[in-house]
């Protein structure tokens, strides 16, 4: 089915669409720090990328990333339909993270990658772990 909006109409209304509070991601994510005694993180902080969780005094910024949006290698997917235009969109998302990553160490940041199937149960020790060794080894 075609769009029935111009191409800079339906961009102009994507770009109103933000994401925060996502269940599955983020919100899990800050209960997992509570849970385990992890604290000095703030959401929404104002840096570069827009992190989902920074630690100003240790320097670290955490992301989580969606498996779709953000191509994980186990469970991402490539939608059949618009298989052009998706390829192009989840390829920028990648190489925008890896900008991302690259500014911010270039300021002195440790950045943290986690995979939004990671959040589990299952990974939980795994993901305290990395943490953990991720906060402790920050300036």
């Amino acid at each position: 089915m075609p769009d029935f909006l111009s191409k800079a109409k339906r961009s102009a209304l994507m770009a109103t669409i933000r994401s925060r509070g996502n269940r599955d991601t983020e919100i899990a994510l800050a209960c997992f720090f509570k849970r385990h005694g992890i604290t000095g993180w703030r959401r929404q902080a104002d840096l570069f990328g827009k992190p989902d969780f920074a630690f100003r005094a240790r320097r670290v910024a955490v992301f989580v990333d969606g498996c779709f949006w953000h191509g994980c290698p186990m469970h991402g997917t490539q939608p059949r339909q618009n298989r052009r235009f998706w390829l192009r969109k989840l390829n920028g998302n990648r190489a925008r993270d890896r900008r991302v990553n690259r500014a911010l160490r270039a300021k002195g940041w440790r950045v943290v990658r986690i995979w939004e199937h990671a959040v589990s149960k299952r990974n939980e020790a795994r993901l305290v772990k990395r943490l953990r060794a991720a906060l402790a080894g920050a300036p």
